[in-house]
């Protein structure tokens, strides 16, 4: 029987998207068209543009407040933005090549790890309920990486030879990275740096590596909103459910889309990161003072349980004490 953590996890299999592109003429399945965002529209604007934070300033001294600032607004206002100049750039590189080579490889020696019932880790889809739920066009390859003790290490992979030890870096780099950018942003809140990192010491990441194949139709298969052009050895990050509500509503978490391309394949490597497992998940104390608390407090394992669905902002929307929108 299947434990209730578990079966929050549960993923029925679904056919893989790489070798059904290959097979697909000019209609891709139903399944995999949107048709609630063919109305929606993308921003040309280049005023439009996601901020760029240059982490080398922040650690500049002369720089280093402005840059700060900007870091501040990005959180604020967009809940998004570029990192750039943050010394992981070689780590980038290379897990790119890693998972490119990968993907590349004939289905049944990605097979090797797909996923278990009940599961998301390994290679196949996430959070498919139904045989009539809608699908993103695309693969996805997720392992958990931190803590160390978690991993399960049958589906890290052995090809290209030196992906595992790649993997290990890029987690490391990552995580680093990850608790410096906490400490700056509880800096910005007015906090101290470990009302934040505090909750990240025994962080648990879950490294996710995805391929989009082409899409003759990629206007059916997606929504498109406020472009990002994705600067060469860049992080783009997310602030995301928690950010919010531990910053009471002070940062935002912003719904995002992959739009796939009609010609080319595209890959992207997303690291997840969550607090410890005993962590409460609600406005840091300090932050309510003076407006009140805008969200609940729950503990991490009842938090997850509000919604097993990859549905936009729902997390942070049944978080709310009052039934606002941002």
């Amino acid at each position: 029987m299947a434990t209730e953590k578990e079966e929050y996890f549960a993923t029925l299999s679904v056919p893989n998207v790489q070798d059904l592109s290959s097979n697909v003429a000019n209609e891709i399945p139903d399944r995999y068209i949107r048709p609630e965002f063919q109305s929606e529209f993308v921003c040309d604007d280049n005023s439009f543009e996601i901020p760029v934070i240059d982490f080398s300033r922040i650690l500049d001294e002369k720089f280093g407040h402005d840059e700060m600032a900007k870091l501040h607004m990005a959180c604020e206002e967009w809940g998004f933005f570029q990192l750039i100049n943050h010394g992981a750039e070689e780590a980038i590189e290379k897990i790119k090549n890693h998972v490119e080579e990968f993907f590349k490889q004939p289905l049944d020696a990605k097979k090797a790890y797909a996923q278990e019932p009940n599961s998301m880790e390994g290679y196949g889809q996430a959070f498919v309920q139904s045989d009539d739920q809608k699908l993103d066009w695309g693969d996805m390859y997720l392992l958990r990486a931190l803590p160390a003790r978690t991993r399960n290490m049958k589906f890290w992979p052995n090809y290209p030879l030196t992906f595992r030890e790649i993997l290990e870096r890029y987690s490391s780099e990552v995580q680093k990275l990850a608790i410096r950018l906490l400490g700056l942003m509880a800096e910005n809140l007015g906090l101290e740096e470990k009302k934040l990192t505090d909750m990240f010491g025994d962080m648990l990441q879950a490294l996710r590596m995805n391929y989009y194949p082409p899409c003759q139709q990629a206007d059916k298969e997606n929504g498109i909103w406020v472009p990002v052009h994705a600067i060469p050895g860049a992080f783009i990050i997310n602030i995301g459910d928690m950010l919010e509500i531990w910053s009471n509503g002070k940062y935002k978490s912003i719904e995002h889309r992959v739009v796939v391309n009609p010609r080319r394949e595209r890959l992207s490597v997303a690291a997840f990161h969550a607090p410890n497992e005993d962590s409460v998940i609600g406005p840091l104390s300090d932050l309510v003072k003076k407006e009140g608390a805008k969200y609940k407090s729950i503990d991490l394992n009842s938090y997850y349980k509000l919604n097993n669905t990859l549905q936009g902002k729902k997390h942070a929307n049944e978080m709310k004490l009052v039934n606002t929108t941002n």
